[in-house]
């Protein structure tokens, strides 16, 4: 697959190639504007902290909304990445449709807590019961469904390391394996309510927000760097042929 780029599709991809880090930004903006970083709700807060947080102001769902059009954005990464995955895979794009199909899939498990939380704090004055099961199905939505996740960096990591002729780096495939990894442990985030694997736990919440926001703005620069030199004429990865 060695069709050129034309200038219109080299600047939509170096666009979708931005929105890496540019998701990390936005997310992380809005989620300080809400309050739920740098400290967030816990599995163990109580149902009057839950309460609170919500009914605190409107900052709460509109800081949310900003961090749900921030996660938007990782949508025309996967697009970009399908793009360059395709690049280097040979006969039927097995893994670069498995890819999309699971980066799809992650999108819409990271978007639909947004719009649990941001409903949560849209009517506080709710029953506090509704409030704790929005805030707690938030939650776990959002932390432990980590298989689609695990498929999209396994195929990445596959594409990358088993091909020769794949114009992504080595090390982007260990980087993906190593991210995969990370996001194992979250599934256990059910069985407890306090300490590091509880939902708002250093290795469960903090080592998954950390891994996934490296692996968006580490795939952003690697696809930018990858379009870059096939519009200038030459290989992106040297030995590449």
């Amino acid at each position: 697959m060695t069709r050129e780029l034309t200038g219109t599709s080299r600047r939509a991809l170096l666009a979708c190639a931005w929105c890496g880090p540019l998701t990390v930004v936005v997310a992380f903006t809005g989620w300080l504007i809400a309050g739920v970083l740098p400290v967030p709700l816990g599995a163990s807060s109580t149902t009057g902290e839950v309460v609170d947080f919500y009914s605190s102001g409107t900052h709460v769902p509109m800081g949310i909304a900003l961090a749900s059009i921030g996660i938007s954005l990782v949508i025309p990464v996967i697009a970009a990445i399908t793009y360059v995955m395709r690049l280097g895979e040979p006969g039927a794009p097995v893994l670069t449709s498995i890819q999309a199909v699971s980066g799809t899939v992650t999108t819409v498990l990271l978007l639909v807590p947004m719009l649990l939380m941001a409903s949560a704090g849209f009517r506080p004055e709710r029953p506090a019961e509704l409030t704790v099961l929005l805030n707690d199905t938030a939650w776990l939505l959002f932390i432990t469904p980590v298989g689609p996740f695990v498929i999209q960096n396994v195929a990445i990591a596959t594409a990358i390391l088993s091909n020769s002729t794949t114009p992504l780096p080595r090390w982007l495939g260990f980087l993906n394996l190593w991210v995969g990894f990370t996001f194992t442990f979250d599934v256990i985030a059910y069985a407890f309510h306090d300490g590091p694997f509880a939902w708002h736990g250093l290795l469960i919440f903090w080592l998954a927000l950390t891994s996934y926001a490296i692996w968006l703005v580490a795939m952003g620069m690697t696809i930018r760097h990858v379009i870059v030199a096939r519009a200038a004429g030459r290989d992106p990865i040297p030995g590449v042929a």
